[in-house]
């Protein structure tokens, strides 16, 4: 062995023993992942990813993780990019769409074909940690009374009604999980398209109400769902994809204590529970994002 290459041998021994003293080596990624670090949490610009946000950054805090909040950033165009500086370090993200974002061409839509999608199109800068059952995504609606009369509990039932009409965006004549699919992946040929441009807003169900039309494309977690004890149709062959809740992380900061805290969550975090939390966030008492997070955590027993 030369000299030159046995005294670089010895240095590095030596910073071996030093940095092991210190308590490793600062490059590793096990110190880059530091629970004692400041976790800046953020969240999209509506409600319910704010009361998600909330969520996570106080079960954070409560295990002893210092927490920074920048809520209400906006669209994935701007917060995707801060997460991938570090300016932020997580916030609650949705399967399909995040895929979506990432991929324009994706085709997976059941909740483990995403999942498994994610994976491989993720930056390496970005985490995603474990979903929720949790989603927010279209879904086919009708009312309780409708339902009961026509034995339906899933969009495949729809087959033995005959003609019905259907509300929705304009643009969902033509998208994939619309109109086409209802056709190609459940057979149902016999729907009388109605367009309604406010997004399963108040227009969209006075119809479905006023009978004006039978099926409605309601987002999941709408609280008029919930007051108007709608019944949202099941989608066993996963026409429309999987918007499970998900932490996005980057990852530099998903130590295994932070993975632990945001997995606890994600394991009991429902559909049910955001149906409930938007319906009191935008209800008469308009109860803050914060105020929430913290009844629901407790609730769980989370904190």
């Amino acid at each position: 062995m030369s000299i030159t290459k046995l005294t670089a041998g010895l240095a590095a021994a030596a910073l071996g023993l030093t940095l092991s003293a210190c308590g490793g080596d600062p490059t590793s990624d096990d110190s880059k992942k530091s629970a004692g670090d400041t976790i800046t949490v953020g969240s999209a610009a509506f409600p319910e990813n704010e009361i998600i946000a909330e969520i996570y950054a106080q079960a954070l805090e409560a295990k002893g993780v210092k927490v920074e909040k920048k809520l209400n950033i906006g669209a994935r165009e701007v917060y995707i990019p801060a997460l991938e500086k570090g300016e932020i370090d997580l916030l609650p993200e949705y399967t399909g769409n995040l895929l979506a974002y990432f991929d324009k061409d994706a085709t997976a839509t059941s909740p483990e074909q995403v999942d498994d999608a994610l994976e491989d199109v993720l930056p390496k800068a970005l985490e995603v940690l474990d979903p929720a059952p949790a989603e927010d995504k279209d879904s086919l609606n009708v009312t309780a009374q409708y339902a009961a009369e026509n034995n339906l509990k899933s969009i495949g039932d729809l087959k033995t009604v005959g003609s019905f009409k259907l509300g929705a965006n304009p643009e969902f004549k033509e998208r994939k999980y619309g109109i086409p699919g209802l056709e190609s992946v459940y057979g149902l040929t016999d729907i009388e398209f109605v367009p309604i441009s406010d997004g399963g807003g108040p227009k969209t169900l006075k119809s479905l109400l006023d009978d004006d039309i039978q099926v409605a494309d309601i987002y999941s977690t709408t609280p008029s769902i919930l007051a108007n004890k709608l019944v949202t149709l099941e989608d066993p062959e996963n026409l429309i994809a999987a918007q499970n809740v998900i932490p996005l992380i980057n990852e530099k900061k998903a130590s295994d204590k932070v993975e632990d805290v945001l997995d606890d969550i994600s394991a009991v975090l429902t559909t049910e529970d955001l149906l409930e939390l938007n319906s009191k966030n935008q209800g008469a008492d308009k109860t803050a994002p914060d105020v929430l997070a913290k009844q629901w955590l407790t609730e769980k027993g989370l904190i």
